[in-house]
């Protein structure tokens, strides 16, 4: 009887391309980026509706430290390094900056929702490269998109007028 038994090297675990490690940097670098923003929305907002805008951001910026924590961890369990040091998100994030001044409630959701979209367009553009190597990542990066638009939706209603 043949046995289906495969050798200790026969074994191997999946790693990450270097374009599929590139794609999940991009991805990583505007998150961590996105909690930075977040925060400084989140410090210097002022206005109508303070408050119920100060505790959304907070719930952003816990989104997207979250999120930037499965995308570097997702990193290391495909044998790719994150790397989230203030030099390489400066230099690589696709997110316009961030005013360094008091802003407007009605700003600040402005200001902030761009940010989210920037941060989405780069998980869309990403996506089909990941899916094509890695269908698991890219179930990952689903729900960030998920998670981002709805909060750039609660977010973005505080300006709606109808």
């Amino acid at each position: 009887m043949n046995s289906t038994r495969r050798s200790e090297i026969e074994i191997q675990g999946f790693q990450a391309s270097p374009e599929l490690a590139a794609n999940l940097q991009r991805v990583l670098v505007d998150l961590i980026e996105l909690t930075l923003q977040g925060k400084q929305a989140h410090w210097n907002v002022v206005g109508t509706n303070f408050r119920d805008l100060h505790l959304q951001l907070d719930e952003l910026v816990d989104f997207a430290r979250e999120n930037s924590d499965t995308v570097a961890e997702r990193m290391r369990a495909l044998d790719a390094v994150p790397d989230g040091r203030s030099d390489t998100v400066t230099s690589s994030t696709t997110l316009p900056q961030f005013p360094a001044y008091e802003v407007s409630t009605q700003e600040a959701v402005d200001l902030i929702t761009g940010r989210i979209y920037a941060a989405v367009d780069t998980i869309r553009t990403v996506h089909d490269a990941v899916d094509a190597e890695d269908p698991t990542t890219a179930d990952i990066l689903h729900q960030m998109i998920d998670g981002l638009e709805k909060l750039a939706w609660l977010i973005k209603s505080e300006n709606r007028k109808v």
